[in-house]
């Protein structure tokens, strides 16, 4: 099968010259106890490949990208239960393990052994399975390796949709929905009547901004440097959009000077700064982005005790694919969720290293890639 592959961190751009990933052959691997195989039908272009790719997030390598996709179950490996051979299903980043201290609290999202075999380049059950043609180990990126024609993945790292969604809509369910929605929902639990500033109109910060308006009452701000993602922005509900600069004067005038949930889906720490700034008394910054490890935050420490201020961290929207998944594609169903306003366009994976380039440019909201010669 075709895998695109990451050998080396830290490229410089263009990445269409220096052309980080590169596209191998390497033999299909077969599922263990509690796997499964999946043909990939369709996979998405993340900021969090990227930042493996130019070195923010340090990965084992070499590592087979992608973690964003949806496919066809081609084989079953023994123990497997409810789950059959061609099932269609969104793959998750995240697989749960059910028992370790965050799954038995129901916070499946920062299961213990699912964050340490993603941290080694693993799978849930067992080490890689991925090899080069010469029998070189090939790591797996967050248990998925999506940037492959078949990926074997942990039986937790699926969930089973209906075949009727298609391939490029419920792609966008495994990560995107998940996290953004899940930051307003479950993260920050935004209530009727409340106001909310999104920073980043990525596929992520779009998805919150579609899980905000849905509340009733809620006034919704959406911010972002490009004007075409403001544009957008407005498209997929929010009622207020501007550029950073902007901001302050969007919140003054309809937040009541203060927000009570600010969204930071960008990644830096000063935009997180900026956020805690926008806030009313009691208000709570949702950090949802992921800035560069050495990055540190700079603000007021009274600040959370004085006015009451919270700072949450939402990982994967503190999400439970297996409930949230197929609850937000009835909203999708329902017409309430656009999620396919996130999708830009899809290209053969072929054009990989060309579109790193347009997603750091922000050229580009959910590019996906097809596995069709």
């Amino acid at each position: 099968m075709t895998s695109a592959v990451l050998r080396v961190a830290g490229a410089g751009r263009p990445y269409a010259h220096s052309t980080p990933l590169t596209l191998e052959k390497v033999p299909v691997p077969s599922p263990r106890a509690g796997e499964v195989l999946v043909k990939i039908e369709r996979a998405s272009l993340c900021h969090s490949d990227l930042s493996v790719i130019n070195g923010s997030r340090t990965r084992p390598l070499p590592m087979a990208l992608g973690h964003e996709a949806s496919g066809t179950v081609a084989d079953i490996g023994p123990g497997v239960a409810g789950v059959n051979v061609g099932d269609r299903v969104v793959l998750v980043f995240v697989p749960s393990c059910g028992s370790c201290k965050a799954c038995t609290n129901g916070r499946p999202a920062l299961c213990h052994r699912g964050a340490e075999s993603n941290g080694s380049g693993d799978l849930l059950h067992g080490e890689s399975v991925l090899r080069s043609q010469s029998g070189e180990r090939i790591n797996h990126h967050l248990g998925v390796s999506a940037f492959s024609e078949y990926a074997v993945v942990a039986r937790e790292s699926v969930v089973v949709i209906d075949h009727e969604v298609p391939f490029d809509v419920a792609a966008m369910f495994g990560c995107a929905a998940l996290t953004g929605m899940g930051a307003v929902i479950h993260s920050a639990k935004v209530a009727p009547g409340q106001s909310v500033i999104v920073f980043g109109m990525g596929a992520v910060g779009l998805a919150a901004v579609m899980a905000a308006v849905q509340i009733p009452g809620v006034t919704v701000i959406a911010i972002d440097p490009l004007p075409e993602k403001q544009a957008l922005a407005l498209r997929c509900g929010a009622h207020f959009a501007g550029s950073p600069a902007e901001a302050p004067g969007l919140v003054a005038a309809h937040a009541g000077g203060g927000v009570d949930v600010a969204i930071e889906a960008v990644g830096s720490a000063k935009v997180m700064e900026a956020c805690l700034a926008l806030l009313d008394r009691g208000g709570a910054l949702v950090s949802v982005g992921l800035p560069h490890p050495d990055a540190m935050l700079t603000v007021q420490a009274l600040q959370f005790a004085g006015t009451g201020k919270r700072l949450i961290g939402s990982y994967m929207g503190d999400a439970d694919p297996v409930r949230d998944i197929p609850a937000y594609i009835q909203m999708w169903r329902d017409g309430s969720l656009p999620i396919e306003l996130l999708h830009t366009d899809t290209k053969p994976l072929t054009e990989i290293n060309e579109s790193l380039d347009a997603l750091a440019d922000g050229l580009v909201v959910r590019r996906l890639f097809s596995f069709e010669s």
